[in-house]
């Protein structure tokens, strides 16, 4: 790994990697990662409470949902990589004002178009935080079994942010009104602001490597948004042949090979793409990509599996799957001594094994309750993916040079958010290809009543309620058959695609290699120099 990291000058030794702030660096990032991951999906169980107040249509309460996710994911490679030029930490204290700013706007919103406005802002907030952290981390902790263990921290909070999402959304809600599910970031990052302006340290790329490449981080950005827009549509049902599903695709696919082509042409490139050349760094990245297209659709099902078919309550449902959560959590804890003892390549391969024989393990759940088989297969799930994530996240970060730590971390978030919209794409179609033809022909039932069940197993449930008497039990007992047997099917489909995830993994070292500190140069105050902006 080469580069150099810069550091800007500051009191109290406030310098990269300092020994003795290092670790409280680190809860400051987690802080900060904690923040982003719950309002990703605290949200979700406030959906209703937004619809009855605003009366959003259908399209503005889809993009009030997607629009956060979707704005961050097309900007994270944009202010990753601006991050490298400008400072690291300018760019994550930026972020925490703006998320603050929005998260205010959206609390108060009157309207849909103002909570669409005000959730894309936090995107873009969202976009400067998670690269920030990432890149940080790598700049702090130079020494790699350190900075494994820091990850493993740093991909636990992850977890918990994501799991911690619906309860706390849930417990607003049962108390305050649907905006307090915003408002509470905003006491959060009033004191994060301070704090990381006093403790985190700044950090740019080498100097000398030339302007910003303003054009292609646009380019970039806009590509992505195509991209994940349409890989969004496709996960939501909408056809392959739609006018604004293929459009967005099409246009975005075309703008990453003219941001691919025009990095390869630049002297100084907004990302150095030699780094695809490295095999670790080029595999965890599809390691990455490959775990969470298998396993975030299957999330989903899942959780529809737990309401829809055993009847829970949404509180049941997310305590059924917290299990998974207090799994990933224990992995990415354990995940640093597991690298250092076993390596990234078995590492990563035995998370993918793992987690393919839970996946395996959960294609015996049925039509019944069976809460032990679930409760191992989701402790397996969650320590599997956990492990495979981790060790990918911390080789694809460790081949990164350090100059380029801000770009690194924005393509390892970026293939996360790609390969999760995929994932939802592709395992809902086989989902729906699997369960469509359960309750096409049901005894008693009109074609078109049978066509609308199809398209769903809520759909199929209200269709049955309308249709009552024998018809509508026998279509309510169709559908539940037909969605296991989907189910089933969704599992043997993922459990192959981590099979696949666990031979790619086989192209990452054997051992962990760069076990010592990295050398750190920190300048003098007349050394640090501003960074050019050019188009």
């Amino acid at each position: 790994m080469s580069g150099t990291t810069t550091a800007a000058a500051a009191p109290r030794g406030r310098t990269a990697g300092a020994s003795a702030n290092r670790w409280v660096v680190l809860l400051v990032l987690c802080t900060s990662l904690l923040l982003v991951a719950v309002d990703a999906t605290v949200l979700h169980v406030a959906v209703p409470a937004v619809s009855e107040d605003l009366r959003p249509g259908a399209i503005e309460l889809l993009w009030i949902v997607d629009v956060y996710p979707l704005v961050c994911a097309s900007l994270l490679i944009l202010f990753g990589t601006l991050g490298d030029r400008v400072g690291r930490r300018r760019i994550l204290l930026l972020g925490y004002g703006l998320f603050g700013v929005a998260s205010g706007l959206a609390a108060f919103a009157d309207s849909a178009l103002v909570l669409i406005l005000a959730r894309a802002l936090l995107g873009v907030g969202g976009a400067m935080i998670m690269p920030a952290t990432l890149s940080i981390l790598r700049q702090v902790f130079p020494d790699r079994r350190e900075r494994a263990m820091a990850i493993g921290v740093w991909s636990a909070v992850a977890a918990v942010g994501a799991a911690v999402g619906p309860l706390l959304g849930g417990f607003l809600l049962e108390h305050f009104w649907w905006g307090s599910v915003f408002l509470v970031n905003i006491p959060l990052m009033l004191v994060s602001l301070p704090v990381g302006r006093l403790l985190l340290p700044e950090s740019r790329g080498e100097r000398g490597a030339g302007p910003w490449d303003v054009v292609g981080a646009l380019t970039a950005a806009g590509g992505l948004f195509g991209v994940v827009l349409g890989v969004k549509r496709l996960g939501g049902g909408e056809g392959a042949g739609n006018f604004l599903t293929v459009v967005p695709l099409v246009v975005g696919a075309a703008l990453l090979v003219v941001f691919v082509r025009r990095q390869r042409r630049r002297t100084y490139p907004l990302v150095d793409l030699r780094m695809f050349a490295r095999p670790a760094f080029s595999t965890s990245v599809g390691c990455i990509v490959l775990a969470m297209l298998a396993l975030v659709g299957l999330e989903l099902i899942a959780a529809q599996y737990l309401q829809l078919v055993l009847d829970l309550s949404p509180l049941e449902t997310g305590l059924r799957l917290l299990p998974l959560t207090l799994a990933a959590m224990a992995a990415g804890l354990a995940g640093a001594r597991l690298l250092r003892r076993f390596g990234p390549r078995t590492t990563v391969c035995a998370g993918f094994c793992l987690t393919a024989a839970a996946v395996g393990l959960l294609t015996a759940m049925g039509g019944e309750d069976n809460a032990g088989l679930m409760l191992s297969g989701f402790v397996l799930l969650g320590f599997g993916l956990e492990t495979t994530l981790f060790g990918a996240y911390e080789s694809m970060l460790s081949e990164a040079p350090a100059a380029q730590a801000g770009g690194a971390a924005a393509i390892g978030e970026t293939s996360y958010q790609l390969g999760a919209g995929i994932g939802i794409a592709l395992l809902g179609s086989v989902m729906n290809a699997a369960y469509a033809p359960g309750v096409g022909s049901v005894p008693g039932v009109p074609a078109s009543a049978s066509a609308s069940a199809g398209h769903s197993l809520g759909e199929a449930y209200e269709v049955a309620g309308r249709l009552g008497g024998s018809p509508g039990v026998a279509l309510r007992a169709a559908a539940r058959d037909a969605f296991v047997h989907g189910l089933h099917v969704t599992l043997l489909v993922s459990a192959g695609l981590l099979v696949l995830g666990a031979v790619m993994a086989l192209r990452l070292p054997r051992v962990m290699c760069g076990g010592a500190a990295e050398p750190v140069a920190v300048p003098g105050p007349r050394e640090v120099a501003g960074s050019r902006v050019s188009v």
